[in-house]
Parts: C-alpha cells; structure tokens; sequence
C-alpha cells in the first residue's frame, strides 16, 4: 500500500508540473500575443504617416514640375512648352510660338544635387543625343 500511495504522488506531482508549465505557457503566449498586438499598433501608424508623407512628396514633386515653366531658371517660352510628366517632362518646341525656326527639346526637371535621370530616361537622352529621332504622319481613313 505505501507503493501504492508513493505512485500516486508521483504521478500527482509529475501532473502538477505539467499543468503548471501549460499554464506558465498559456499565461507567457498571452502576454506576448499581446505586446505583439500593440507593437503592430504603433508600427502600423507609423507606417502610414511615412506613406502619407512619401504620397505628399510625390504629389508636390508633381506639381511642381507642371508649373517649372513658369519660373526664371526655365529658360524657354512657356507657350512652347507641353507638359508630358512621363517619360520625360516636358518636349518644348523652342520658337513655336514666334513663328521662328523650331528646335525641339526634350526635358526632364530634377530637384537637388544628387537627381538623376531613370534607366529609362537615359535611353531616351542617349536617342536624342544620337539623332535616333524621326518624324512621322499617320493618315487615318
């Protein structure tokens, strides 16, 4: 009987300590379930204001390039400016507007020191550049 009875408590304390540990775990999952839920709260607010704050700068990056034309350092007539915005600014065809002989300029407005031109605005530099331009008509019917 006293094997009996040691088996028992054996068996009562093995329990024991396993329903303490799920508990311990339960209780720990918990808690950082719960710091995990306040860290994407405060992460995901910050997230969206830096979002909100790249959006503005696009969109002032944007208008400021529609209105370029209209300050000193652009150096053409405004009239003869067309803004595209993409892929390049501006095409100006300097002179358009005086009836003189037209020189067409392909344009891209960057801001600070260290702008520079996309992949793909290189490729358009370098076509001008090497006069692979061509004038075309497309006749409808």
């Amino acid at each position: 009987m006293p094997e009996l009875t040691i088996t028992f408590f054996v068996v009562g304390i093995i329990l024991g300590f396993i329903m303490a540990y799920l508990l311990i775990h339960k209780l720990a999952e918990a808690k950082y379930r719960i710091e995990l839920e306040k860290w994407r709260l405060a992460a995901e607010d910050g997230i969206r204001s830096d979002a909100l704050e790249r959006s503005r700068s696009v969109l002032k990056g944007k208008i400021g390039e529609q209105i370029v034309s209209l300050l000193p350092e652009f150096k053409y007539n405004p009239a003869d400016a067309r803004f595209l915005g993409n892929p390049i600014d501006y095409l100006i065809f300097d002179g358009y507007s005086n009836d003189e002989k037209i020189n067409l300029v392909f344009m891209d407005v960057k801001k600070g020191e260290h702008a520079k031109l996309s992949k793909k605005q290189e490729k358009i530099k370098e076509a001008v550049d090497n006069k692979r331009v061509k004038w075309q008509t497309l006749n409808l019917k």
